[in-house]
């Protein structure tokens, strides 16, 4: 488990991060998110013990890491957006010197490379000098350096950063797997990756806690009710007498018309009120052509601009 307990970290009169607080229970994925600026990787530093905190305290499975550091920071493995290998030392050669390290006992060395070795599949990979992988097996070979030692708390900044799209794959289904025996913290910029491999999303902004909830709960808490999209073989104007006559409609907006003959809108319902079948029946009544009818759902990346007010992406 991790606990932020009003961590606050001061540069002068700046507040790089300002009362944040929050726990990652065992097991979880949780995904840290944040614009430029907004204290981010300060607070990543903090928890990992990188840089000390102004005020505040971060519990590591029960270590207070700024009064117990070298015992809190056992529990930890950490993948910087940047992996820290080093370029002219071969994939085994490396991961013995981190074990070495890491306090990882001489006669269970080998083993214990082994087995990160295998779990990030670069076992194939081991003889080779790292400066002559790809950015993909030099990110694995960062993964397999985080996981020796097994620690409870994994702690992945932008693990995909520079990947193909199988690359990417294999990263997302691999943190997932995780979570069956580590407590993870993932940052990403990509919202569409937190909202699919998260348990819980945090969004800080200006060094303050936004929201800590489930990816579904926040787009539900901020993003409001879903709209309904409409398409139908007639004017804007029959598309909008027709509408009047649901109940249960709160807001219409017009759409772009996508063909010649056919006009569009989105149907906002109130809270709670589900107008599917109504304006099926509406139209059918009508004697007007239903082409289209889906719901519109908001994205992670929508309700991250919607709290943060930036159009640029999270990190």
């Amino acid at each position: 488990m991790i606990e932020v307990k009003n961590l606050v970290k001061r540069y002068g009169d700046f507040a790089a991060v300002d009362d944040l607080s929050f726990t990652v229970n065992d097991g979880e994925i949780l995904g840290f998110l944040g614009p430029n600026g907004a204290g981010k990787s300060t607070t990543m530093n903090m928890i990992t013990g990188y840089i000390s905190a102004t005020e505040g305290d971060v519990i590591i499975e029960g270590y207070n890491m700024f009064e117990e550091p070298e015992k809190a920071k056992q529990c930890i493995g950490y993948l910087p957006e940047i992996p820290p290998v080093y370029p002219d030392m071969r994939v085994r050669e490396y991961l013995n010197f981190v074990a070495n390290l890491r306090k990882v006992p001489r006669k269970e060395r080998k083993a214990e490379v082994d087995r990160v070795m295998d779990l990030a599949r670069v076992d194939h990979m081991q003889r080779k000098l790292i400066k002559h992988l790809s950015k993909g097996y030099r990110q694995r070979v960062g993964v397999a350096q985080a996981l020796l030692g097994n620690p409870k708390v994994i702690i992945l900044d932008e693990p995909t950063v520079g990947l193909d799209p199988m690359q990417i794959s294999w990263m997302r289904e691999f943190i997932r797997s995780l979570a069956k025996e580590h407590t993870v913290i993932l940052s990403s910029h990509i919202l569409f990756e937190v909202n699919a491999v998260c348990d819980r999303v945090l969004i800080i902004n200006h060094g303050k806690k936004i929201i800590i909830d489930t990816p579904e709960q926040v787009i539900h808490t901020i993003g409001g009710t879903d709209g309904i999209y409409v398409a139908a073989k007639t004017t804007r104007e029959e598309l909008a007498k027709i509408l009047s006559g649901v109940d249960g409609i709160n807001n219409i907006r017009e759409e772009r018309a996508p063909e010649e003959g056919v006009s569009a809108c989105s149907v906002f319902p109130k809270e709670g009120a589900d107008i599917r079948e109504q304006i099926f029946k509406a139209f059918s009544s009508a004697d007007v052509t239903l082409l289209e009818m889906r719901s519109e759902t908001k994205t992670l990346e929508e309700v991250f601009i919607a709290l943060t007010g930036k159009e640029d992406a999270a990190c």
